[in-house]
């Protein structure tokens, strides 16, 4: 497990910026974080304030075809990705992989810019422990819309990875790394971004470096609310097929139009071992098509479905509301 630097700077807005580069950087220790209380940690505010007034920098830049849907393509790229792999996969494990391709989906979900894989299924495996209890990281029914929305990612209290509780993930070195230090894929694809933009503009195409990047971190900042919106909204609006569940999770179509399936969140508390989130044909599940798709290539195997017993509980929930109904 990586190891913390001896030499602890006494100012705690240095530390913050070191964190920005280095996740792992605790020299306080990571206990002592996770006991600091529920509250927003205003240096860890600042990367979130510039990409929101960076937008704004789509005035200067302006706006073109090729902007606007390099845009929208890196949206539902990356939230494929987040969907598809950071929760179906380095969360909950519903299918299988090869250590290359797993690498390989690391470094795709980077570039959502939403910290790395193993932070991520760490801190989701622990929501999913807790749902809606004190302890939930981000449970709107405790503490409200703004911080579940994004109050909670930048507490001090969740800033650390416990290693220890995805040890299944921590043994790979590669993965290690990617966490440790997760802005190093978004800078390279910023740069990238503006390169590829810049060398349009050259060839004569109506695009610039800036304007790229700009139309990025718009893409950015969207699929940012839009991932957030399943920690602030889906356990308050929507419909609750499973009453089992102990939480507050729903099912929401708009949601799952947002996120690419993600809004059959009633569903997934259920029952979370299934690469499935739309358990019926008619609940819209764009993340498990491109999984099956993804499955027929080899890159994936053994997606996992739902056991008839969670099928026969949700039909005798339905008989039972229809009963009271009559």
């Amino acid at each position: 497990m990586p190891v913390a630097p001896t030499h602890e700077p006494k100012n705690g807005l240095f530390r913050s910026l070191i964190r920005w580069f280095d996740a792992d950087y605790i020299p306080e220790g990571a206990d002592t974080l996770r006991a600091s209380p529920k509250q927003v940690d205003w240096p860890r505010c600042i990367p979130f304030v510039i990409l929101h007034l960076a937008c704004f920098g789509v005035i200067w830049v302006g706006t073109s075809p090729i902007a606007v849907w390099t845009a929208v393509g890196l949206y539902f790229f990356r939230m494929f990705a987040i969907t598809g792999f950071l929760h179906r996969y380095f969360s909950h494990k519903t299918y299988s992989t090869s250590r290359a391709f797993q690498f390989i989906m690391a470094l795709w979900t980077a570039m959502a810019v939403q910290r790395g894989a193993l932070w991520w299924a760490y801190t989701h495996r622990h929501h999913h422990k807790h749902s809606d209890e004190e302890e939930d990281k981000h449970s709107p029914v405790v503490d409200g819309f703004w911080w579940s929305h994004i109050g909670w990612i930048t507490s001090k209290k969740n800033f650390p990875t416990d290693y220890s509780r995805i040890a299944d993930l921590a043994k790979y070195p590669e993965l290690v790394f990617l966490n440790r230090y997760d802005t190093l894929i978004p800078i390279l694809s910023g740069l990238s971004l503006y390169g590829i933009g810049a060398l349009l503009a050259a060839q004569g195409y109506a695009t610039s470096g800036a304007q790229l990047l700009i139309w990025g971190i718009i893409s950015t900042v969207v699929l940012f609310h839009g991932t957030g919106c399943i920690n602030s909204l889906a356990h308050v609006f929507g419909s609750k097929r499973f009453k089992t569940t102990g939480d507050e999770s729903r099912n929401s179509l708009i949601l799952t139009l947002i996120t690419l399936g993600e809004g059959w969140h009633n569903n997934h508390h259920r029952y979370q071992a299934t690469t499935k989130q739309g358990f019926y044909w008619w609940e819209f599940d764009p993340t498990y098509y491109g999984l099956k798709v993804m499955s027929w290539t080899g890159l994936i195997w053994g997606l996992k479905g739902v056991p008839d017993s969670v099928y026969e509980e949700a039909e005798r929930t339905k008989a039972e509301a229809e009963a009271q109904r009559a």
